[in-house]
């Protein structure tokens, strides 16, 4: 690991456009199941001032809506061809955003370039790629709503739209004067956090909900697996749940636990072929979450590669010094076996354009968990206090399928007030995860930001807090599914 702490370069993101033409209660009271429900956090300011905005509103982000959500009923036969073909729509507003980030003087001059140049031609690849799923969902015997064409067209986000202020960092950590390298807007690559994503902890109200209350029928016990933190440094930026066979379909750097023969290119055959990093022989299920890096001018091994430095997600790569694994029961049923191979994502990497209301993203520090949470906001803790992810999955399934079409509708939240399940969905032991990090404290300086750390994610998406996630496919033998969901149901604690 290389360090640069004199000269300035060219922000990675700008770099990418090169490339493209030559992305419960676990530990300290989270929350059971619905975070998911629970009204965000307060729009709280970014300590000693306002949010910091850029003295115009400077084009930040493109922002294209998500067709992949959209798609809810996708023939099997089909399935793995619009998941490339999604992907591909991925890779369209990755390029897109390079080049954007890439062309700010263009922009200066050509009140039109933005227009014409970027958002333009990717409503026109776009276009074509969404025909193209028509054809593969029709050819598959398929139905295929013809409304989806009009989601081909995307717009632009500005930085008073974005929380995005002005400057970016150099090689130092420290911030750059807006407009120089291109214009960013704040971040080691140009593409955030920024001031505003930031706020002291301690000047938070609580905002922490209590559980439903627990029913004659209820399933109270716990079971721990132990699966370690990645200290082997296991990564990749594929996503085998949504883009399957596509190299890099994250656009982002993953850690995984659990099964350790993960990637782009894994079937349910590989899985249960991959060893585990879990202490239970039993447990083969991965356990992924995107990188958390700290932005101190550092440069990473991937600072050259595709979903790390070209990409934007730029820094020290932080390893958890705590990972805790706890799937818990039900306030008001007792829990069925999880389906092997059941595969769930909860939270949405895509937040800062398709808005809020997939998001699971829970942020706290050691000490404040069981009064406050952030979904908005990474928290700036007190010394000798800890950065935590927390994440409580959908623990309802509809008792059929073990994925779907946009890898949601097959698994659902119960109710936050009661903790039933939909009609028609089953209550299964609710994944939790607590990830907790020793993270430098940053620094907020006149208005901007020095040292941030930020959760890695897709290049347009800015590091937003909110597009935290975490992805889950679960692989049991021996039995170990069944005696889980026993344990739940029997009220002990198991490990």
């Amino acid at each position: 690991m290389g360090r640069n702490t004199r000269k300035r370069r060219t922000p990675p993101v700008a770099k990418a456009i090169a490339a493209a033409a030559a992305l419960a209660l676990g530990g300290g009271g989270l929350l059971w199941a619905n975070f998911h429900a629970s009204a965000h956090e307060p729009d709280q300011r970014a300590w000693g001032g306002d949010r910091t905005k850029a003295a115009t509103a400077q084009v930040a982000t493109v922002s294209c809506p998500d067709v992949g959500q959209r798609l809810t009923n996708v023939p099997d036969a089909a399935r793995q061809g619009v998941a490339r073909e999604l992907a591909g729509l991925d890779r369209q507003i990755a390029e897109a955003y390079a080049r954007l980030a890439a062309t700010r003087d263009a922009q200066a001059k050509d009140p039109g370039f933005v227009r014409n140049a970027i958002v333009g031609p990717l409503g026109e690849k776009r276009a074509a790629t969404i025909d193209r799923i028509r054809i593969g969902i029709q050819r598959a015997g398929g139905s295929f709503d013809n409304a989806l064409a009009q989601l081909a067209p995307c717009t632009t986000r500005s930085t008073d739209r974005t929380d995005a202020g002005g400057g970016q960092q150099n090689g130092d950590g420290q911030q750059d004067n807006g407009g120089r390298q291109g214009g960013g807007i704040g971040g080691q690559a140009g593409n955030g956090p920024v001031a505003a994503d930031f706020v002291d902890i301690t000047k938070v109200a609580p905002n922490v909900q209590g559980r439903p209350r627990r029913t004659a029928n209820a399933s109270t016990g716990t079971f721990t697996t132990r699966c370690g933190v990645n200290a082997n440094k296991n990564h990749n930026t594929d996503n085998v749940i949504v883009a399957p066979g596509v190299t890099n379909g994250a656009h982002h750097l993953h850690d995984y636990v659990g099964n350790q023969k993960v990637d782009a290119f894994a079937g349910d055959r590989t899985f249960l072929q991959g060893g585990t990093s879990c202490e239970n022989p039993g447990d083969l299920s991965s356990y992924y979450w995107p990188v958390v890096r700290v932005q101190d001018g550092t440069r990473d091994f991937d600072q050259n590669a595709d979903g790390g430095g070209k990409e934007g997600n730029a820094g020290r790569i932080l390893t958890p010094v705590q990972a805790e694994i706890k799937y818990v029961g039900s306030p008001a049923a007792k829990v069925v076996a999880m389906p092997r191979f059941l595969r769930i994502i909860t939270g949405d990497a895509k937040t800062t354009t398709n808005g809020l209301a997939n998001a699971n993203a829970h942020w706290s520090c050691t000490g404040f968990e069981n009064r406050v949470q952030l979904t908005e906001r990474y928290p700036v803790c007190p010394q000798g206090s800890k950065v935590v992810r927390s994440f409580a999955f959908q623990s309802c399934w509809d008792g059929r399928n073990t994925d779907s079409a946009n890898h949601r509708t097959h698994v659902a939240f119960a109710d936050p007030a009661s903790g039933v399940c939909p009609n028609g969905f089953k209550a299964i032991p609710q994944l939790t995860m607590r990830l907790v990090y020793a993270v430098p404290p940053p620094v907020i300086r006149n208005g901007r930001v020095q040292n941030a750390y930020a959760v890695d994610g897709f290049p347009e998406q800015l590091h937003k807090p909110a597009t935290d996630h975490d992805d889950f496919i679960s692989v049991t033998r021996n039995g170990l599914a069944g005696r889980i969901a026993d344990c739940l149901n029997r009220g002990r604690n198991c490990a």
